[in-house]
């Protein structure tokens, strides 16, 4: 259910840019979305789909780029990219525990995709 307030976010972002742009309609909502972020992509899109009813976004599939969890091992300083599937997680190249997370978390809008209103009407 927290996924409901950042999905009230996302829309609100792409029709705030739909309306500076004169567009009207969205096409298209590019997102990041890091691994440990906590939120499920299928959860955004159940509520983008219901809260998007009867706007100019009504429709709209969204595009969710997955971002890896990427760390920092203290032990011998490697930065790495931690994969899902490897549990218990240590550093690949020194075989150590003591890292911690520095990517993955991230959430944002990366891009919206509008219609314009000229190019709409024309056709």
């Amino acid at each position: 259910m927290h996924e409901l307030p950042v999905t009230e976010g996302i829309l609100a972002t792409a029709l705030e840019a739909a309306k500076k742009a004169g567009a009207s309609r969205i096409t298209g909502i590019d997102l990041a979305l890091g691994v440990f972020s906590g939120y499920v992509s299928d959860s955004i899109q159940f509520y983008f789909d219901i809260i998007s009813q009867g706007t100019p976004a009504q429709g709209v599939a969204l595009h969710i780029r997955r971002i890896p969890v990427t760390c920092h091992c203290w032990d011998c300083d490697q930065d790495f990219t931690w994969k899902e599937e490897t549990l218990p997680a240590e550093c690949p190249r020194c075989g150590g525990i003591h890292f911690q997370a520095t990517g993955g978390q991230e959430f944002y809008v990366e891009s919206i995709e509008v219609e314009d209103v000229t190019q709409a009407s024309c056709l």
